[in-house]
């Protein structure tokens, strides 16, 4: 009988995060960012039926890069596991960090015993509850959560903001240059599609995907953005003009 080839551990690893990076940067981007109204997520994603962000539960949203497949099924796990523990227990038990967890978990558990990872990045956000004691409901909340889980279950608790896919270094430099605290959900929008687009593209509504987690829209807080009042949001594209 022959024996197998021995690979090092270590090289099984480096292969497996190679694999998956190699297939999350072929992926368009996503960055949520935190601002005055809520936590404004934006895609590029030419696609009106296949979804990368979604909502998973009450004021918590899911956003996803890499192959579509199998970010879905993460996301349909993902509102399984909550509806079953607000059933169960409450609905105020079911908070981002405890759904960040679970994935991390499944995604290791995939990463360090499959052959093949999952080629995802996924992103749980949490919009805080308004201050009812006399704090301004509209600014930012130090309970807003962003959870940026990778491909091998690393958990990175983020502040502001944060890249997911594609050039996510370049794209997160863009973004770091223009953020700003308590901006408005129309600055928060402008710097987003101008960090996507970069310096030598334009992206129009029909090339977005764009949510809010509303801070004060109640309990449902996940609402899409349509072309419509995207193209309300978004500046119009500067008219070339000809001179002679």
């Amino acid at each position: 009988m022959s024996m197998p080839f021995y690979v090092a551990p270590e090289q099984v690893m480096k292969d497996r995060a190679d694999y998956a990076r190699k297939g999350i940067a072929r992926g368009r981007s996503l960055i949520a960012v935190v601002c005055e109204e809520g936590i404004l997520l934006c895609a590029e994603n030419p696609s009106r039926t296949l979804h990368k962000v979604s909502e998973i539960y009450d004021r918590i949203a899911f956003a996803g890069v890499g192959r579509y497949s199998e970010f879905d099924t993460l996301r349909t796990a993902g509102v399984r596991h909550a509806d079953l523990k607000g059933y169960s227990f409450s609905r105020e038990d079911v908070d981002a960090r405890s759904l960040a967890n679970a994935y991390a978990q499944t995604l290791n558990q995939i990463f360090t015993h499959e052959m093949k990872p999952l080629e995802v990045e996924i992103l749980v956000a949490e919009v805080g509850i308004p201050d009812e004691h006399g704090d301004d409901p509209g600014q930012p909340h130090s309970e807003d959560q962003l959870y940026h889980i990778q491909y091998d279950g690393t958990v990175v608790d983020e502040e502001g903001f944060t890249v997911l896919g594609g050039e996510a270094d370049v794209i997160d430099d863009r973004v770091k240059e223009g953020f700003q605290p308590g901006m408005s959900l129309q600055a928060a929008l402008h710097l987003a599609v101008g960090a996507l687009a970069g310096p030598d593209r334009t992206l129009e509504p029909k090339d977005l995907e764009v949510a809010v987690l509303a801070r004060r829209d109640g309990r449902r807080a996940f609402r899409r953005i349509d072309d419509e009042e995207l193209g309300r949001l978004l500046p119009a594209p500067a008219a070339s003009s000809e001179e002679g």
